[in-house]
């Protein structure tokens, strides 16, 4: 959902929401779609594209990768170490544009992306797949963070809030092209061919970069400061919660899992001390209002992330071929986007009921697809009313993260204190991807234990439904009353 998807639009409503307000000076679509404008809107919109089809593309073909290459058990690991990647590729860009400026910085990150993709698209076993993902995550963390931040040096400020726009409504064209392209690919045995056609796409984007991005490094500027500790803390907590899926024993498991968020913990304390913060004063507390939207944000991003399983459960357990399966997962995504459409213009007393129906709608969707995806419950019920039934608890999934998403959001900046606002925004891209690699490095640790590798095939695959979705609905339980203590402040 990566609506990142999502993964998956992993955070386009909120984007949108954080968008300054420049009221009656706003300028029309037909100003930033013309003239010299255009290309320097497709030159912003272009990077983000590129991470966003990336991520649809990836969870499309992963069953694929897996039957070529094997390595089943590492099936998470995918997701897990894009997206970490991703948190540290997207906190290096004030620095980059610090040091380098606006269009060397663009290049970089279009040449980061680009080797990661070649490392996979060559990769022989799924160690060198993981490495050629971690690669990529970093290029795509970049390019993702750069589209936004480039806005206010490329265009006036009147045009701010139209290319926020423009830029977030590429993670809903990946929704439609990102399993199309994976799909194609993975039925016709050519799963690396994904990798590669990437590459022309990013030599194109750095044809129109070069050409109408300008900007040197601003030498007067004061140097970025970078909480390059606590950034290397998240990482790591994330990859023991991840090694944990890879242990023989509870035990182990149970260390890794409580070593990993042990670690986020410290990451927290030691942000509560004076220096360069990461999140926004509150952050860390449920008695504050800024604590209560961010573990809420948390708690559906992380149950969001069982989407990546999805398309094998398709494929292993009802015959579905990779497009197929891929745009059935699209589902997920497609209800997010519509749900923060559709709920972005809502009163206050509106917003919170859309904030607070949002968890309950995702709790029960994710119940149906404990029930339903293990196939039992499907028995004598014709495909095509299966494929109804996938697609709608599928669809209600991100229909409960998008129907509060933007409102959540705008409650970080208002919630935030005075001077703390850009550190708010920036925050709701920090605690999204955490929580998307958390919840990533879980769902494998879920699945793994639950027998998706051991004993494997169909009856590890049904067993493995059966827990991840089952347990995973527990998250938007714990945020129905997050929400509801947050909305009847």
């Amino acid at each position: 959902m990566s609506d990142t998807s999502n993964t998956s639009n992993a955070g386009n409503p909120g984007n949108i929401a954080n968008t300054n307000r420049v009221g009656s000076e706003s300028a029309g679509w037909g100003e930033l779609l013309s003239g010299g404008n255009a290309l320097r809107a497709v030159a912003l919109t272009g990077g983000v594209a590129l991470h966003a089809i990336n991520v649809h593309i990836v969870t499309t073909i992963l069953p694929s990768v897996v039957r070529d290459i094997g390595g089943l058990a590492y099936y998470a690991w995918n997701i897990t170490l894009f997206v970490a990647a991703s948190i540290f590729g997207s906190t290096l860009t004030s620095k980059l544009l610090d040091v380098l400026g606006p269009r060397r910085s663009y290049l970089l990150a279009l040449a980061v992306f680009s080797a990661g993709s070649i490392l996979c698209a060559t990769a022989q076993d799924m160690f060198w797949m993981l490495g050629g993902r971690s690669v990529q995550g970093i290029g795509g963390g970049l390019l993702a963070a750069l589209s936004y931040a480039l806005i206010r040096i490329v265009f006036e400020q009147r045009l701010w809030s139209r290319a926020v726009s423009l830029v977030s409504g590429m993670w809903g064209i990946a929704t439609l092209l990102g399993p199309a392209v994976g799909g194609v690919f993975a039925e016709s045995g050519a799963w690396r061919l994904a990798f590669w056609c990437l590459l022309p796409v990013s030599l194109a984007q750095a044809l129109i970069v070069i050409t109408q991005l300008r900007g040197k490094p601003d030498s007067g500027a004061p140097a970025v400061r970078m909480p390059l500790l606590k950034i290397a803390l998240l990482t790591v907590s994330v990859l023991l919660v991840a090694l944990a899926g890879q242990a023989q024993d509870n035990g182990s498991k149970l260390l890794g899992v409580a070593a990993g968020l042990a670690l986020g913990v410290l990451v927290a304390r030691l942000d509560l001390r004076p220096g360069v913060a990461l999140l926004p004063t509150g952050a860390y507390t449920l008695n504050s209002a800024m604590g209560k939207v961010f573990a809420s944000l948390s708690l559906l991003m992380i149950a969001g992330m069982t989407e990546i399983f999805v398309p094998y459960f398709l494929q292993t357990l009802h015959a579905y071929s990779p497009l197929q399966a891929g745009y059935m997962t699209a589902a997920m995504a497609g209800g997010w986007s519509l749900a923060s459409l559709f709920s972005s213009s809502s009163s206050e007393t509106g917003a919170d009921r859309m904030v607070r129906a949002g968890p309950v709608i995702m709790a029960l969707s994710l119940a149906a697809l404990a029930l339903l995806l293990p196939g039992e419950l499907l028995d004598g019920i014709a495909p095509t009313a299966a494929g109804v039934c996938f697609a709608i608890a599928l669809a209600g999934v991100g229909l409960g993260i998008g129907m509060g998403w933007p409102h959540l959001v705008t409650r970080v900046m208002t919630s935030a204190k005075a001077g703390e606002e850009n550190l708010a925004s920036a925050g709701v891209s920090t605690v999204q991807l955490y929580a998307m690699a958390i919840g990533a490095a879980l769902a494998g640790l879920t699945a793994n234990a639950a027998g998706l590798s051991d004993p494997g095939g169909a009856d590890g695959a049904r067993m493995a439904a059966y827990c991840l979705f089952g347990l995973f609905a527990l998250a938007p339980l714990a945020a129905i009353v997050l929400v509801r203590r947050l909305t009847v402040q």
